[in-house]
């Protein structure tokens, strides 16, 4: 099985020889430069440099070029129909941030276009959504009253916006991934939300002059109990309500079951909000505001919520569009989204709106319309400004009973109890995460949720990685790949040979002992398993360290401790494809020299080199 010279030629110098890693500087600029120039390659002429690095920044500038009248009729189509749900989902989203109408319409304009010249996606709508909508009112109105004090409101919430773009374009150059939350935990926070959200629909509904500024369950439903049988209780809400709720619903099923009605659910709501408002016969105007304040005592509190209000966003926006970008067939660049993402919210809360996101029911109806391109998004945008001029004197008379029906038909879709239910069959801990981040948004507040997510999503990694697994290797017949022996029973573990594999991304401080331990756990019960044949005891130990990509100082100490025990035992070890940083600390350590050449890029390599050694009763190094 073994060859009579070890394959050691070109191996060690391979391993040992290659190159200082990247430091942390380099990293970052690296995630920069990736961020504008993310191909690679040599640098072209600083024009075509400057060309490049434009495209890179407004792809628009690149896929503008081979833009043509086929593609705009497409496009046009599918932003009067996606303005045509956006108009009356953007006065009930304001509604549901507490703030007034036309917010939510300036929401629609500027951040979508920002995003038309600066996005990747071609399919994403892009304007406020349900979720942050909350996420705001329900963390801002406890530090300012909207209805005490309206106009410090308004500028918390700019100024949170501000602070939210600010953070995305920094996760965005940077190359930061923002899966702080798994997706059990976001399907667990939709769906709290999505009832929540519901439950403050109430409000609207019944016509409630006095409502709770709580978003759990049980104060919302106490104030529900409490103000119900009041005289300002008004039925009329209720009948307008849910007679545009079940038309709204009934035309979504009908454009469901009929692909060629998919027009019929988006313009349902813009239906409901004209005619509502027509009926209601009233006529005044309001005026924008438009401040950022970055003085007094709120600037912390601004900057607290707009990083939470970034990761969530951002969450969405980015699930939105990879989903989408799947089903056409292209790539979507997590990072270019974040970077343009970040600057729609910097250039929306210099302009009167507030934190704007992709939109799943938004950007479901422009992929059915048949977009071909972000132009679809303008298309939404210049709708909106026109439908601004014509019925901003309207809109404070639109019925809140209309605007708590429309935000009702859009939530159906954030709760997906099929996809809880399939989390719960495969990962029963990502499970325990989905019910976490649902029952502390549902029963606490929006806030205590998704830090509850986060906490349950971290504890999973901290829980993976302090108990990393050290499988026993064996050898497929006739091939040179070594498998887990108790995944796979037909690998052959080779004679004398103990060959073990570390599956720990990152050996640290929280795990170090653990796999120090089981290691020589393992070696312990070779020997127990040998006692009575002492010719078939193991005389190396080949780690493979191809999953290790980092490792730190207590980690290469037990290494260290690993190596004096199996030498007192006069075992050799051999170290069988180590990552780029692994190996460059253990050449800084000085742990390479202790090992000496006993480093392969394979464990095949690292196999056939023990048995050659062994063939010539070469001792283990010192």
């Amino acid at each position: 099985m073994g060859s009579s010279e070890p394959p050691l030629t070109g191996s060690v110098p391979s391993v040992l020889s290659s190159p200082e890693p990247p430091g942390l500087w380099q990293e970052l600029t690296s995630s920069v430069r990736e961020a504008v120039l993310p191909r690679r390659g040599k640098l072209p002429p600083p024009f075509r440099l400057l060309v490049r690095a434009l495209q890179t920044i407004f792809p628009i500038l690149s896929w503008g070029r081979r833009y043509d009248w086929k593609m705009f009729r497409s496009d046009l189509m599918a932003g009067l129909t996606l303005a045509s749900l956006g108009i009356p989902q953007s006065i009930g989203y304001a509604n549901l941030a507490r703030l007034d109408p036309q917010y939510g319409l300036y929401t629609s304009v500027v951040p979508p276009l920002i995003y038309a010249v600066m996005g990747s996606s071609k399919e994403i709508a892009i304007g406020p959504v349900a979720v942050v909508s909350l996420l705001l009112s329900s963390m801002i109105q406890k530090i300012v009253d909207p209805v005490a004090d309206p106009i410090s409101y308004r500028k918390l919430v700019f100024t949170t916006t501000f602070f939210t773009g600010l953070f995305q374009v920094a996760f965005g150059l940077l190359g930061f991934l923002v899966d702080f939350l798994s997706h059990a935990a976001l399907v667990g926070f939709m769906g709290g939300a999505a009832i929540i959200i519901g439950m403050q629909q109430l409000k609207g509904l019944l016509g409630l002059s006095h409502f709770t500024n709580k978003t759990d369950v049980v104060s919302v439903l106490s104030a529900v109990s409490s103000d119900i049988h009041e005289p300002f209780m008004h039925p009329g809400n209720f009948f307008i309500g849910c007679s545009f709720l079940i038309f709204i619903l009934t035309t979504r099923f009908f454009g469901r079951r009929n692909r060629k009605l998919f027009w019929l659910p988006a313009i349902s709501p813009l239906v409901s909000v004209v005619l509502s408002t027509l009926m209601v016969k009233l006529t005044r105007a309001d005026h924008s505001v438009k401040q950022l304040e970055f003085s007094g005592s709120f600037v912390g509190e601004a900057a607290k919520i707009g990083l939470i209000s970034a990761i969530i966003s951002l969450t969405e926006a980015i699930a939105v569009g990879r989903s989408f970008a799947s089903v056409k067939g292209y790539h979507l660049d997590g990072n270019k989204e974040m970077l343009a993402i970040g600057c729609m919210n910097l250039a929306g809360s210099m302009s009167s709106c507030y934190v704007a996101t992709g939109s799943f029911s938004r950007t479901a109806v422009n992929f059915s319309a048949g977009c071909k391109t972000a132009v679809s998004n303008i298309i939404m945008s210049l709708t909106v400004v026109i439908s601004l001029e014509l019925l901003t004197k309207l809109l404070y008379f639109t019925p809140t009973a209309i605007l708590a029906s429309i935000i009702l038909a859009s939530l159906p879709s954030l709760v997906d109890v099929a996809e809880a239910f399939r989390i719960w069959k495969v990962d029963k801990l990502d499970f325990v995460a989905c019910l976490g981040a649902f029952f502390g948004v549902l029963f606490v507040s929006v806030e205590i949720g998704l830090l509850t997510a986060v906490i349950i999503s971290f504890a999973k990694i901290i829980l993976g990685s302090l108990q990393p697994r050290i499988e026993v290797l064996g050898r497929i017949e006739g091939t040179n790949t070594f498998c887990n022996v108790r995944q796979f029973p037909m690998a052959i573990r080779t004679p004398k040979l103990l060959t073990l594999r570390i599956d720990s991304a990152f050996i640290c401080f929280a795990n170090a002992n653990s796999v120090r331990e089981r290691i020589l756990r393992w070696v312990k019960e070779d020997r127990e398993m040998t006692e009575e044949n002492p010719e078939e005891r193991a005389q190396a130990v080949v780690l493979d360290m191809s999953k290790v990509m980092n490792i730190d100082t207590t980690g290469l100490i037990a290494l260290e401790e690993v190596q004096k025990q199996l030498l007192s035992d006069g075992l050799q070890i051999s170290i069988a494809n180590p990552g780029w940083q692994v190996i460059h600390k253990m050449r800084l350590a000085k742990f390479s020299n202790k090992v000496g050449e006993m480093f392969f890029l394979t464990v095949a390599e690292a196999v056939e080199a023990c048995l050659g050694l062994y063939g010539k009763n070469i001792r283990p190094t010192q």
